[in-house]
């Protein structure tokens, strides 16, 4: 038996194959039936110590539809951490108010130091360049309703490599399923070494490369990621690598790609995939992030334990 009840999402790590498709299977469920008060007088906890639109919204969207109320901020600077307050800190004052906690963070590691010093769920919206597995739930959901499975894809990722962490964490959860990945990135932006040791060591089929020409065709996805500029340390290092990678219409005509090939991207974008490619039947990035509200339903709804 499957259960989610008081469980922390830290890291798509902690999930194997039947979890991952259980979530899946409860956000189709809450996108064809209505659960309207399923949380009535639950309290979630929203802090965000990150910029977030997609991530943030639709945490507070899904906890309201289904009856929860929220509680939170969105700027730390008015908050007791400008005051030096520590996140240790900060997270045993909160838990006092609410059932739940999402928490985005700078740091690597925030989401499992909050989770380890208080006694409700915390849910890892991002901790740095490090892990993000709502994100990983709606990317894998968007795969499957717009594939039609998740079993024995190709996939593309383009972009970064390195501090995307969307990428860690898909790439990870795609291994359950037997994909063959190519990480397109520019040398400085490759997936870390111990990362891709740890894909192959689950005999996953790996490449690099630095471009999509001759790759597309044997696309089924291409996972498309901006260069974060707010990852670099040294913004001379960043200037080398912006704007490398733009994804458009006319490159994917020249390139070559399948028929039903389709276009995800965690968003936001900056420069690096063209407005040109939003009117075709490739483009599932708008889906993509709608679908972060059945999915953040459904971790809500099974994490506080009211909905087998």
């Amino acid at each position: 038996m499957i259960s989610f009840k008081q469980r922390d999402i830290i890291s798509i790590r902690h999930f194997n194959k039947e979890e991952l498709l259980y979530i899946l299977d409860m956000a189709k469920r809450m996108e064809q039936a209505e659960y309207t008060d399923i949380l009535k007088g639950k309290v979630l906890a929203s802090l965000f110590f990150e910029p977030s639109t997609r991530t943030r919204l639709s945490f507070e969207s899904a906890m309201k539809r289904l009856g929860g109320m929220v509680i939170g901020f969105a700027e730390p600077g008015v908050t007791s951490v400008a005051k030096g307050e520590s996140l240790s800190d900060s997270v045993k004052i909160i838990e006092g108010y609410c059932d739940i906690i999402v928490l985005r963070h700078y740091l690597e590691g925030s989401a499992q130091l909050a989770a380890d010093v208080v006694k409700i769920p915390v849910i890892n919206a991002g901790d740095g360049a490090n892990q993000h597995p709502t994100q990983t739930f709606l990317d894998l959901y968007t795969i499957q309703k717009t594939k039609g499975t998740l079993e024995g894809l190709t996939i593309g990722f383009l972009g970064d490599m390195k501090y995307g962490r969307t990428v860690h964490s898909l790439a990870y959860a795609l291994a359950y399923f037997g994909a063959e990945m190519y990480f397109v990135s520019p040398p400085g932006l490759r997936l870390p070494r111990d990362f891709m040791e740890a894909l192959k060591d689950r005999k996953v089929k790996c490449h690099e490369n630095e471009s999509l020409l001759g790759i597309s065709k044997r696309l089924d996805v291409i996972y498309c990621t901006r260069i974060q500029k707010e990852r670099f340390a040294d913004p001379v290092e960043f200037e080398k690598v912006r704007g490398i990678y733009r994804l458009t219409k006319t490159m994917l005509e020249e390139f070559g790609i399948k028929d039903d090939l389709k276009v995800l991207h965690p968003l936001p974008r900056v420069d690096e995939m063209d407005d040109s490619l939003d009117a075709t039947d490739f483009a599932v990035y708008f889906q993509q992030a709608r679908n972060g509200v059945p999915i953040r339903k459904a971790l809500l709804a099974a994490v506080l334990g009211t909905i087998e």
